[in-house]
């Protein structure tokens, strides 16, 4: 996949995606919205991007990106910083995880991610 392809859609982005990148991305997608599941669906950065508040900016959003053998998940450095003692297995940088694909997602944990950031933008 091309970065610099412009993708209209998250379904377009997905699309482009090989299958079991295509399948983690759905997945990951699932779990945010069965957290939040009145996030509004966008692109930012020409990936797919979650409005966890209505009209979040950047810092009020995760974003989800599909790679040849992982998926990046981008929940907020305050999320991987508080997560990070159950992330250890996984790389990390500063706001970020890649889940590789030749694993299952650890789907509760993803879960539990979204609700701690959804919880720190609704107080």
């Amino acid at each position: 996949m091309s970065k610099t392809v412009p993708f209209k859609t998250v379904q377009d982005y997905f699309e482009a995606q090989p299958e079991k990148t295509k399948k983690a991305l759905q997945e990951l997608k699932q779990c945010i919205l069965n957290i939040a599941p009145n996030a509004t669906e966008l692109l930012n950065y020409n990936i797919p991007a979650y409005a966890l508040i209505e009209g979040g900016k950047r810092e009020q959003q995760i974003m989800i990106a599909g790679y040849k053998t992982h998926v990046g998940f981008y929940p907020h450095p305050t999320t991987i910083e508080k997560f990070d003692s159950e992330l250890i297995d996984f790389k990390k940088g500063k706001g970020s995880v890649q889940f590789p694909l030749n694993k299952p997602l650890p789907k509760a944990l993803i879960e539990n991610m979204v609700a701690y950031r959804m919880k720190l933008l609704t107080k």
